[in-house]
């Protein structure tokens, strides 16, 4: 063959293998280019909405309508009943409505066991709203147990060791605290080198809570205690404990009750024509008290840890909305519907930083992120941390002058 031939074979073997790769390559360029842009236009699926959960959440409340304490329970009561209306009407907590269920154990022990167990085991509320200082300690096996988050109206010192209570949160001073703070000011304000003090409290968890604390403070700063005397909750009449603290020499007297045995103790210390100066803790100084002690609470002095409900303050503003959900309005409240309010707002802080899953756990460590949390000036600024769940030792002091409860101090502490 020639070259030439042989030149001309080899030239059209390369074009048959040319032809037939394009046949066999899966289609051309442009069927490439359409494949790609079908596979970007079809739309990826996408992962299912999570559904929200719009579930009530159960909130516990424990509340003393009808007992000892009940002058004082009732608006307390009232107070936090009001502010879960107000809260949901705004809302609630993270779009979730508050189911409060509130028992009246008419301040009995074995009643707020009971209420307890139908609040966590039944209804499976994840935190409680209590009262009670005897009842509240006697629970705290179970609170610890269960893991629930309990605010209670008590104050007692006692609920304060984190590591014996890790669930319990005091929102304002204790009554150790608030009895301290009357001491120093006794002790910076008194003409006697060693003022000489009685202590008057009834024989309850409640009404003893302070008095070791007390003793122990006022022995540190140069305060004699010269008298200690029981007075019942319930009581008519005072005169012999009166007669035996005036025979010990006291010049001032601190009291641990509430409004009705305050109003006795006064009543009969304007009778008995004493000269001695009365203070009292939180529960002896509102406007229940101040109605029952007539012309004899003039000079009195009382530790105010909340606000009054005619005090001009940025809070009240959302508590007289609140109150007129349940149709009444500010003229018919008094400083325990406010402690009441306070107690379920800051409880309500807790469970709002606690996200989606509302567990006991989860609402203590919101209660804990809490750092002078703000409620417009309706109580001192609160504060908790894994280590202290005393949310406050301020308080301020009122005097009452020509019938009212006038403020003597700013927030003040005893250090």
């Amino acid at each position: 063959m020639s070259i030439r031939l042989r030149f001309a074979a080899v030239i059209l073997s390369l074009l048959l293998v040319i032809g037939l790769v394009a046949g066999c390559g899966g289609g051309s360029t442009t069927e490439s280019a359409d494949k790609g842009d079908q596979e970007k236009s079809t739309p990826k699926q996408e992962e299912p909405a999570k559904e929200e959960n719009t579930e009530p959440i159960k909130l516990g409340g424990i509340f003393d309508i009808t007992g000892g304490t009940g002058d004082v329970g009732a608006p307390y009561a009232e107070g936090a009943t009001a502010y879960v209306k107000w809260l949901n009407e705004n809302g609630g907590v993270n779009g979730r409505q508050i189911d409060l269920e509130g028992i009246d154990y008419a301040y009995k022990i074995p009643q707020a066991v009971e209420a307890y167990k139908k609040l966590v085991y039944q209804q499976k509320a994840p935190a409680i709203l209590g009262w009670g200082t005897g009842d509240t300690e006697a629970m705290v096996p179970f609170i610890s147990k269960d893991k629930i988050p309990y605010i209670s109206g008590s104050l007692s010192e006692t609920l304060l060791t984190v590591a014996d209570h890790p669930y319990n949160f005091m929102v304002a001073a204790s009554y150790s605290d608030q009895a301290r703070v009357i001491l120093k000011y006794i002790k910076d304000n008194a003409q006697e080198e060693q003022p000489k003090v009685a202590l008057i409290y009834n024989d309850t968890g409640f009404g003893k809570s302070p008095i070791a604390d007390a003793e122990a403070f006022a022995k540190e700063i140069g305060v004699e205690i010269v008298d200690k005397e029981v007075v019942d909750l319930k009581a008519l009449d005072a005169t012999s404990q009166l007669l035996n603290m005036d025979k010990a020499g006291a010049n001032y007297a601190i009291i641990q009750e509430t409004s009705n045995a305050t109003a006795t103790i006064l009543k009969d210390a304007k009778k008995l024509g004493l000269d001695t100066k009365f203070f009292g803790l939180n529960w002896t100084a509102d406007e229940i008290s101040l109605k029952l002690m007539g012309d004899a609470a003039e000079g009195y002095i009382g530790v105010i840890p909340f606000a009054f409900p005619y005090e001009d303050v940025a809070g009240m503003k959302d508590v007289e909305e609140g109150f007129a959900l349940t149709g009444k309005s500010l003229d018919e409240l008094n400083q325990k519907h406010i402690q009441g309010w306070f107690s379920a707002m800051v409880m309500m802080e807790g469970m709002k930083r606690a996200g989606d899953d509302v567990t006991g756990e989860n609402i203590k460590k919101g209660l804990e992120s809490m750092n002078e949390f703000s409620s417009g000036d309706l109580a001192a600024p609160v504060s908790f941390s894994a280590d202290s769940h005393r949310g406050s030792s301020k308080v301020k002091l009122y005097q009452v002058t020509d019938g009212q409860w006038t403020p003597i101090t700013d927030w003040i502490g005893y250090k």
